[in-house]
Order: structure tokens, then C-alpha cells, then sequence
């Protein structure tokens, strides 16, 4: 065993402070705390807004960024590329300028900060419930530790039980009935 002091836990995590806040609520009170259900929609506000404009646009974005991440849109871009390939090849200026259009125009410069935005939603929705879920497994786990000690307790009271009845037993026996 070292002389040494135990070292000090440093936070490393980056939270919110309300996430804070439920944190030290939960292992505070942990018999109150009720877990939470969190869907996309409870948390689409964040990123673009509770308005009509907002919710179109998280919408769109979530929407797009869904499609595009299907193999049919693979195929089609597939497509595309091979179109543009075989136009390239046999020079027909016509269908390599379509293709040019949609891929380097379209796709990149349009699609990409669609689906960038899409992202921001998902990942928003996700780390809500990762807060989520980290609150109420703090909870648990402080719960359980709470059960534990009580186990502990009844343990101790269990075994201070057996020594009184071991005495009585003793004395029982030393004494002529």
C-alpha cells in the first residue's frame, strides 16, 4: 500500500449545464427521477427552430439525408458516374455536360450540406438520448448502490442476531432445566 494520496477524479466530460443539473438531481433523489423517451421530434427545435420554417427545413433535411443513405440513391449515383463515364469517352459534349452538372453542381454543392444538416439533426436526437439514458443509469446504479448498503446493514444485523442466539443457546445449556 502506497503513502501516496488518492488521486483526484477530474471531469472530463462536456455536458450542458441542465444536464448538470439533472445529474446531481438524479443521484441526490434517485427514487424521483422517471426516465424520459426521446424521439427526434422532442428535439428536431434544436437545430433549426420550433417554427413552420424550422420544422420544414429539420423535414427536408432528415428526409433527404434518409433517401440518400439507401442503396438505391447508391444506384443512381452509380448510374450517373457511369453515364458521365461512357459521355467522357466518347466525347459527346451533350450528356458529359449533363453529367457534369449533376454531379459536380448538384450533388456536391446542393445535396452535401443537405445531408450535413440531416446529420446535425440525428446526431442532436441521438445525444439527447445518450443525456437521457446516462441520467437514468446513474440513477440505477446510485439505487443500487443504496440496496447494497442496506444488504450491508441487514447483513450486520443478521450476524449480531446470531451471536445473541449463540449466547442463548449457551446459557440455555449451562443452566439445569
Amino acid at each position: 500500500m502506497s503513502d501516496q494520496p488518492p488521486e483526484r477524479r477530474v471531469e472530463r466530460r462536456i455536458s450542458s449545464p441542465e444536464h448538470r443539473a439533472a445529474y446531481a438531481r438524479a443521484q441526490a433523489a434517485p427514487m424521483e427521477h422517471r426516465p424520459k423517451l426521446i424521439t427526434s421530434r422532442s428535439v428536431a427545435g434544436q437545430v433549426h427552430g420550433a417554427g413552420p420554417v424550422g420544422r420544414v427545413n429539420t423535414w427536408l433535411a432528415v428526409s433527404i439525408t434518409k433517401s440518400v443513405g439507401t442503396m438505391w440513391a447508391a444506384y443512381v449515383f452509380t448510374l450517373i458516374a457511369v453515364g458521365g463515364a461512357v459521355a467522357v469517352i466518347t466525347n459527346n459534349a451533350f450528356w458529359t455536360a449533363v453529367s457534369v452538372l449533376i454531379s459536380q453542381t448538384f450533388l456536391q454543392l446542393v445535396l452535401l450540406p443537405i445531408i450535413i444538416v440531416g446529420q446535425n439533426v440525428i446526431s442532436a436526437s441521438q445525444d439527447a438520448r445518450a443525456e437521457a439514458d446516462h441520467l437514468t443509469l446513474t440513477t440505477l446504479h446510485t439505487i443500487n448502490v443504496q440496496q447494497l448498503e442496506i444488504l450491508k446493514q441487514h447483513r450486520r444485523l443478521l450476524e449480531q442476531q446470531q451471536e445473541i442466539l449463540g449466547m442463548l443457546e449457551k446459557k440455555a445449556a449451562g443452566t439445569p432445566g
